[in-house]
């Protein structure tokens, strides 16, 4: 059915033609952009018509960063998210295992966050222990960098003061030798390796249910890393879910995946099965190799040049060293394989870039369109370094809800005063496509139009924004969340913007968007949002 959208506030993105009031949709593309009359002109005696009622219609929202399956297999956990003591999370936990008709092996919760608590500490093997001591446990950190297990657990696993440790990772001993319970980053496998994988049917199951919500919000695709998720490391399996999904009309958003794959040896076997960057097709294609660099800020585990400034004895956890870094990148950049990278730390995303340009060098390739995923702790070097080497910076401006009350304590008002500087890197004229990276953070693509604006928390603090120098404009957050995504994927020619022969990827939003006090950003609602020419979200059916 054909669909005319009339007077509205349409916000293009097209530079040759960047606002209008209508358009009109044929199949699942783009017919025409124009004035009511013009759009109105192509109505047939079948064509829905839809009033803006000068509501702002966008082009569809594209998350460059998030973990969608994850997202939905933590929405079976336990949520520990906003809870702010230990006493709470126990509580909470002993509820809801008393709901818990399933009866799982594992009780799994997500989202705990120390730096919320009254006491803010980790949580440790004897907080859990309080809650289970005949079930194993695990609770994952909110940034997901950091898990703890109870006693049980650890004897389950064979987990003791002498075992060897792993490397990029470390769980922490007491001063009797006796593991805490904490795990962090690649020792978390430990834990994981010994967790049951979910069937391809429970797969599937968990991306429909995770695009729906999506579709609630507006995003109409999503660049995310799912491949590594489950013990079984079977990405063939993951990829068959999605190629499944969409061969049956049944995935409703257009999937990019960043393939994280472990290591060298894997991604190996992954290329010799003839996986490459851009195989598949406009609902479900391959994108650039993932690497797990290191940690997060929250944990002190992203990797930094000098110790943290809150704790002096450690300087983070760098999970791979610079030669398996460089051989990394090199085989995929060899192979015409995209790379996107997990930086957070100063010190990895050096090293990134240095085994960047050595791979350039080797092998000189243009738009090559490799880039640093979280890019946060940066340097006047590092900023220039991204447009040298023409990297795309994938931003997660909701991150500065939950980092604004630590950044300045974990690095110093010094360092923190170069990093998270989205309008540099964009003036400097870097690719900056804006993600959530949920289940991190939630997927609300207002709220991070909204941190991007502003420089504040959902509270509304600072009152000035943090770094306000940093602040972009409301068009700028549209653009990275619409044009540059589809920029990072390699689509800007078929999608990003609203222009005739793009395809129909559209969001409504309950008001003026250009219109708005940025404060009052977070609390636009999404209205309509259309996928390849379809309504697939009616928020006034929900």
């Amino acid at each position: 059915m054909d669909i005319i959208l009339y007077n509205g506030k349409v916000i293009t993105m097209d530079e040759d033609k960047p606002y209008a009031s209508g358009v009109c949709i044929k199949g699942n593309k783009i017919y025409k952009v124009g004035n009511d009359e013009e759009v109105l002109a192509c109505k047939k005696e079948n064509t829905k018509l839809i009033d803006l009622q000068g509501r702002s219609l966008l082009p569809g929202f594209n998350d460059s960063h998030m973990h969608l399956i994850n997202f939905a297999y933590t929405d079976s956990m336990i949520r520990l998210a906003g809870l702010t003591s230990v006493n709470e999370i126990i509580e909470k936990s002993k509820e809801s295992i008393k709901q818990d008709t399933a009866n799982a092996s594992w009780i799994k919760g997500r989202g705990w966050n120390q730096n919320n608590f009254d006491e803010p500490r980790m949580l440790n093997r004897y907080d859990l222990d309080k809650i289970s001591v005949d079930r194993p446990i695990c609770f994952i950190r909110a940034c997901g960098h950091v898990l703890v297990i109870n006693s049980y657990a650890l004897k389950m696993l064979n987990i003791t003061g002498d075992t060897v440790q792993v490397a990029g990772g470390h769980f922490d001993i007491d001063a009797n030798n006796e593991p805490t319970g904490i795990f962090r980053e690649n020792a978390m496998n430990l834990v994981y390796d010994n967790m049951p994988s979910p069937t391809i049917t429970e797969i599937k199951d968990m991306i429909t249910s995770a695009c729906k919500l999506a579709l609630s919000e507006g995003i109409t695709s999503i660049q995310t890393d799912d491949l590594d998720n489950f013990s079984d490391n079977d990405y063939d399996k993951i990829i068959k879910a999605y190629e499944e999904l969409r061969d049956d009309g049944e995935l409703p958003v257009r999937i990019y995946e960043q393939c994280l794959l472990g290591d060298l040896e894997t991604f190996k076997g992954f290329l010799n099965k003839g996986y490459r960057t851009g195989q598949g097709d406009n609902f479900f294609k391959i994108g650039p190799l993932k690497i797990l660099a290191d940690g997060s800020l929250g944990a002190r585990t992203a990797y930094l040049s000098e110790p943290y400034e809150d704790d002096s004895s450690t300087c983070g956890i760098g999970k791979l060293t610079q030669d398996q870094l460089d051989q990394l990148v090199l085989c995929a950049h060899k192979n015409n394989m995209q790379i996107a990278i997990h930086c957070i730390g100063d010190k990895i995303m050096d090293m990134s870039f240095s085994s960047i340009k050595k791979a350039i060098e080797e092998y000189p390739r243009k738009d090559h369109r490799h880039g640093i995923v979280h890019s946060q702790i940066t340097t006047k070097q590092l900023l220039d370094e991204f447009r040298k080497v023409d990297a795309i910076a994938y931003i997660q401006p909701i991150f500065l809800d939950g980092d604004i009350s630590i950044v300045e304590k974990r690095i110093g008002k010094e360092r923190a005063k170069y990093s998270y500087n989205f309008k540099t890197l964009i003036d400097m004229g870097v690719h900056t496509p804006y993600g959530s990276d949920c289940p991190v953070e939630p997927f609300n693509v207002l709220h991070g139009i909204y941190c991007a604006v502003t420089r504040k928390t959902l509270e509304g603090l600072p009152v000035e924004g943090w770094l306000p120098e940093q602040k972009v404009t409301t068009l700028q957050a549209i653009s990275s969340f619409t044009k540059e995504g589809a920029y990072a994927s390699f689509e800007e020619d078929a999608k990003g913007i609203i222009k005739e022969g793009m395809l129909a990827d559209l969001v409504v939003l309950d008001n003026d968007i250009l219109e708005m006090e940025s404060h009052k950003i977070k609390d636009m609602k999404v209205d309509y949002t259309i996928v390849d020419g379809v309504v697939v979200y009616d928020r006034m059916k929900q």
